[in-house]
C-alpha cells in the first residue's frame, strides 16, 4: 500500500481494555472512563445552547412519551449528541450507541455517556473493523433487543439488514438523518425491501436549512484552519456540489475573499450558483489550478485518481458530505505514492516527482472530524429527530406503512421568543399525540 509514516497518539485499543464506571457497569467500550467528569461538563456546556432540546426535555419528561422504548443509534458521538441521548432517556426510553465516523468521537463525552449508565461503544480514531464491532455490540446484546432506529449515513439499518433480519419484527422504525442515508432507505423501499415504516430527518426543513446551509457555513472555515492554518484570501477553490452544504461552504469561502468555483449536474442548484455570483465549470477545467479542493453533493467518486493526478502541488483535498466515498481516496493507496501523516487527521500524499496534496481525514467528514460545528444548530437537528422517534414510537397501527416519511408538519409548530439580551432566538416545540 505504499510508504506511510504516521504522527502517532495512543495506540492502545479500547478493545483490549476492561473497563467499568463508578457504579461497577462495563457495558460500553470507549477510550478511557477517566475522562469522565470532563465530558460532563463539555455536555453541560452544550445544554446552554440546546434550548429546542432542553424544553423539549422539560415539557414532556413527565408523560414519558418514549417508555418503553429501545433506541439502537449510530451518530456522531459528540456533547450535542449527548444531550439529545439523555433527553430520549428522560422521555423513557433506553439507549445503545454507537458512532457512524471513525474520527468524530469525542472521547471525554463517550466517557461521560458511560459513566451516566449509558452502552457506548466509540472512540475517535476506530480501525474499519472496530467502526462494525461497535456497531455490533450495540445491536447483539442478550436481553435486550431494539425496537427503534435512529441512524446517521444508514451503516446501522445495514448492518442489522445483513446480520439479523429477525430484530425488524419488533422494530417500530427508523429515523433517518443524512442524504445518504436517506438514498439507501429509497433505495430499500423502491426493492420493496423495507419492511418497517422510516422518516427522512434529512429533507426536513429545520434540518435542510438550518443544519446542512448554516451549520456548515460557520464550520468548513473552522476545519479548514485547525488542519492546514490555509489563509483563505486570495485562494482558488472549487466546491464540488451546490446543495444546501455547498452553498453554506461557497457563502463563508467567498466572504473571506476566496475565488470560487463551482461544479453542479442539476440544472436548477447549477442556476442558483451563477445567480449567487459563482462560476459554474466542470471539474478538469480548473483542476490544475485550485489551491483547495472541497466535496459536498453525497455522491461517490466525485473526485477520482485522474483528478488528484492533475492538481497542483500543496492542494489540498477534503470532503464535506457524510461518506467517505466522494474522494476515491483507495486509488491513492499504491505502491508508487508514499502517505506521510503530518498531524492528526492531516496527510501528505506524495507523488514520484515530488508533488503532494494534503488529504483531510482520509477523505471523511471534515467538520465533525477535525473541528466542532455550531451547537445552537445541532439543537434544532436532534429536537427534530427526537420529535420522529416520538412520533413513530406512538404512532397508530397503520398511520405509517413500510415507505419513507417526512416528518409532519403539526409535530413543528415553532414558536420564538425573545429572551435573550441579544435577542437571540429561543425555540420551543410543540407537539401533539392522536
Amino acid at each position: 500500500t505504499g510508504t506511510t509514516q504516521y504522527y502517532s497518539d495512543d495506540e492502545t485499543s479500547p478493545r483490549d481494555k476492561q473497563q467499568k464506571n463508578s457504579k461497577g457497569n462495563g457495558d460500553f467500550c470507549i477510550k478511557n472512563i477517566k475522562q469522565a467528569d470532563f465530558g460532563r461538563r463539555e455536555i453541560e456546556i452544550a445544554e446552554q445552547e440546546m434550548p429546542a432540546l432542553m424544553a423539549l426535555r422539560k415539557r414532556a419528561q413527565g408523560e414519558k412519551p418514549l417508555a418503553g422504548a429501545k433506541v439502537v443509534g449510530c451518530t456522531h458521538i459528540t456533547a450535542q449528541t449527548a444531550v439529545l441521548m439523555e433527553t430520549l432517556s428522560a422521555l423513557g426510553a433506553q439507549c445503545r450507541w454507537a458512532a457512524c465516523n471513525i474520527y468524530s468521537t469525542q472521547n471525554e463525552v463517550a466517557a461521560a455517556l458511560a459513566e451516566g449508565g449509558f452502552s457506548v461503544f466509540a472512540w475517535k480514531g476506530e480501525s474499519e473493523d472496530d467502526f462494525w464491532w461497535c456497531i455490533d455490540r450495540c445491536v447483539n446484546v442478550e436481553g435486550w433487543q431494539p425496537n427503534m432506529i435512529l441512524d446517521d449515513g444508514g451503516d446501522l439499518t445495514h448492518w442489522i439488514y445483513k446480520k439479523y433480519p429477525n430484530m425488524f419484527k419488533k422494530i417500530k422504525g427508523i429515523v433517518e438523518e443524512s442524504v445518504t442515508g436517506v438514498h439507501r432507505l429509497y433505495q430499500l423501499s423502491k426493492a420493496g425491501k423495507l419492511c418497517v415504516p422510516a422518516m427522512n430527518v434529512n429533507d426536513s426543513v429545520t434540518k435542510q436549512k438550518f443544519d446542512n446551509l448554516y451549520c456548515c457555513r460557520e464550520s468548513i472555515l473552522d476545519g479548514l484552519k485547525r488542519t492546514t492554518d490555509v489563509m483563505f484570501g486570495g485562494k482558488q477553490v472549487v466546491v464540488c456540489g451546490y446543495g444546501e452544504v455547498g452553498k453554506g461552504c461557497c457563502a463563508a469561502l467567498k466572504a473571506m475573499g476566496s475565488i470560487v468555483y463551482v461544479t453542479e449536474i442539476d440544472p436548477i442548484c447549477a442556476l442558483q450558483a451563477c445567480m449567487d455570483g459563482f462560476r459554474l465549470v466542470k471539474l478538469n477545467e480548473v483542476m490544475r489550478q485550485v489551491d483547495i479542493v472541497i466535496t459536498c453533493t453525497g455522491n461517490k467518486n466525485v473526485v477520482v485518481r485522474e483528478n488528484l493526478d492533475r492538481m497542483k502541488n500543496g492542494c489540498i483535498v477534503c470532503n464535506m458530505g457524510h461518506s467517505n466515498t466522494e474522494i476515491d481516496v483507495a486509488s491513492l493507496r499504491t505502491p508508487e505514492l508514499t502517505w506521510e501523516r503530518v498531524r492528526s487527521q492531516v496527510d501528505h500524499v506524495i507523488w514520484p516527482d515530488g508533488k503532494r496534496i494534503v488529504l483531510l481525514a482520509e477523505g471523511r467528514l471534515l467538520n465533525l472530524s477535525c473541528s466542532t460545528v455550531p451547537t445552537f444548530v445541532l439543537s434544532i437537528t436532534a429536537t427534530t429527530q427526537a420529535l420522529a422517534l416520538i412520533e413513530l414510537y406512538n404512532a397508530p397501527e397503520g398511520r405509517y406503512k413500510q415507505d419513507v416519511y417526512l416528518l409532519p408538519k403539526k409535530m413543528g409548530k415553532i414558536y420564538f421568543t425573545r429572551t435573550h439580551p441579544r435577542a437571540f432566538l429561543l425555540i420551543f416545540f410543540r407537539f401533539t399525540f392522536e
